[in-house]
């Protein structure tokens, strides 16, 4: 069994201190939802609203003196195209991506990005002007921008703070400025910064480099920072990226990198809940424009069951988590096509208050999980983590309302209403699986 870490025990006295709020001022979900007056992104101070154990209602953010660029309100979705194809993508792989997330529905459901992940480079021109592999790409990275803008999507590509990149293609270190004004060229709207072969170089002031080629550009990108924090000989505030992510890019990576298993180590790869349980814990890093990045979906690679893909679909929502699928969407079966389309689920995910939800009651392997929604509802996941089906209880006193109240209990992967509950809500959650449901007034 895989051994927990990081477990959370919040006391429930806080989350009912704020359900009696929301009881007796209707207009708290309203006003939590709202920036206070003067307090708008890039002012002195910016507010987010959490729950937990010794949290006010309203808390600042850890760095209140700016947001990075005023993108990315809500976690990014789309595709990228690294866990299903590695180095081996291509110009037409990349189309049929493409195709295949407008026919499927994943663009209307908000997939809005098609990310082009490592090996897309061949090397530099004399100019020093990075240029795409004209066999893979022979249409050029231009073409294909264009092809993914015309079906109503947006680009993404990829580059690295070294001197290679990690599949040892060219870095960007010393080409910053004349990197990003390429890819703005290009028409890109998301750019995810990888960490390798940067020597002893500091990962802050390398990032803050390229966030700052990147504006001056101006053009409007993503910036996605894919610095695991882990790779410092000597962990301190300046490796850790989301001590400092908040005024330099949109996201970043909270682990090293995910692979499609439950639980374990493969190389320097881990399985969801391994990632899980080490995202968890910086929840209150995370709130619009600046998120935690827990890599990517691996729903559809068929490495786990049905059961745990919808387990990581329900849990990465929870957390506020960006949803870059990582399959084939070209060849997904109606199974992953329909996780992956959940829009209520969705809807948690992309919910505008951008509160990270996190564990609010442990029970060993049994687990609950909430997150706070703009409109005073609550998002609830229960999670089995065990190796049979078991019960699992929901208490009203862990998720910030007062026990005595009834509530409407919504089935988020059923869909339908399970009526209303007073005091808790328990139900039967297969082996490795999870319940989701909305709690409503």
């Amino acid at each position: 069994m895989y051994a927990k870490r990081n477990r959370v025990r919040p006391q429930g006295i806080f989350f009912a201190l704020l359900g009696w709020i929301c009881l007796l001022c209707s207009w708290l979900p309203t006003a939590a939802a709202q920036t206070p007056p003067g307090d708008e992104p890039g002012s002195q101070k910016v507010y987010r609203t959490e729950f937990g154990p010794n949290k006010s209602i309203f808390r600042p953010s850890r760095d209140p003196a700016r947001t990075a660029n005023g993108l990315a309100l809500t976690p990014p979705m789309g595709w990228n195209s690294w866990n299903k194809f590695g180095c081996k993508i291509d110009e037409q792989a990349v189309r049929n991506v493409t195709d295949a997330m407008v026919s499927s529905g994943m663009r209307d459901a908000g997939y809005a990005y098609v990310v082009i992940d490592d090996c897309w480079q061949s090397g530099r021109d004399a100019d020093g002007n990075i240029v795409a592999d004209p066999v893979k790409f022979p249409s050029g990275i231009k073409a294909l921008a264009d092809y993914i803008h015309s079906r109503g999507l947006k680009f993404g590509i990829y580059s690295d703070a070294g001197t290679k990149t990690c599949g040892r293609r060219p870095g960007s270190l010393g080409h910053e400025y004349q990197d990003a004004l390429t890819y703005a060229r290009w028409g890109a709207d998301y750019l995810k910064y990888d960490w390798c072969f940067t020597g002893t170089r500091d990962s802050e002031e390398a990032y803050t480099t390229m966030a700052d080629a990147l504006r001056a550009t101006g053009r409007d990108i993503v910036f996605s920072i894919c610095n695991w924090g882990v790779n410092r000989p000597t962990m301190t505030d300046k490796s850790m990226p989301w001590e400092w992510g908040e005024k330099v890019g949109n996201l970043w990576r909270t682990t090293e990198d995910i692979y499609d298993t439950w639980a374990g180590r493969k190389g320097t790869s881990l399985g969801v809940v391994n990632i899980l349980d080490l995202t968890e814990p910086l929840y209150a890093y995370a709130g619009p424009g600046h998120w935690n990045d827990p890599d990517m979906l691996e729903i559809g690679n068929g490495g786990m069951t049905d059961d745990e893909y919808r387990s990581q679909f329900s849990l990465w929502a929870i957390i506020a988590a960006p949803l870059l699928a990582g399959n084939d969407i070209a060849a997904m079966d109606a199974k992953t096509k329909e996780i992956l389309l959940n829009h209520e689920i969705i809807a948690v995910d992309q919910d505008k208050l951008g509160v990270a939800g996190h564990r609010v009651r442990d029970d060993g392997d049994l687990e609950v999980w909430a997150r706070p929604l703009a409109n005073g509802d609550r998002a609830v996941v229960l999670f089995n983590r065990s190796d049979k089906p078991a019960d699992i209880t929901a208490h009203w006193t862990d998720l910030g309302f007062p026990e005595a109240l009834s509530l409407n209990v919504r089935d988020l992967w059923a869909h339908r209403s399970l009526g209303r509950a007073a005091g808790h809500f328990s139900a039967r959650v297969p082996s490795h699986g999870v319940v989701m449901v909305r709690l409503a007034l």
